[in-house]
């Protein structure tokens, strides 16, 4: 094994335990604001290491370009998404966010 393929065995095994610290955060948070918060933000930084990882064994800046949308886009999904549900939350709460 190479540098750089323990390198990036690295980043993906941090990507996956964000991804994990995401998900038990999403069962075990108490109220939606706390889990989306917990959600998006775990999940983001895991995307960013599998992105990063993948860049590195990709060895071409096409494969690095692509990886970098995917990861914007995913951003943008999970920024979305995270609003839409904290809002919806809020409206079905009353207007109350606590």
């Amino acid at each position: 094994m190479s540098v750089l393929e323990i390198v990036s065995t690295g980043l993906l095994a941090a990507g996956c335990f964000f991804y994990l610290a995401g998900t038990i955060g999403l069962l075990r948070f108490p109220d939606v604001h706390s889990r989306l918060h917990a959600l998006t933000k775990a999940d983001n930084v895991g995307l960013f290491l599998v992105c990063l990882a993948l860049t590195l064994l990709g060895e071409s800046l096409r494969v690095a370009l692509l990886l970098l949308l995917i990861w914007l886009l995913g951003l943008l999904a999970a920024t979305v998404s995270c609003h839409l549900i904290a809002r919806h939350s809020i409206r079905r709460k009353g207007g109350r966010s606590g």
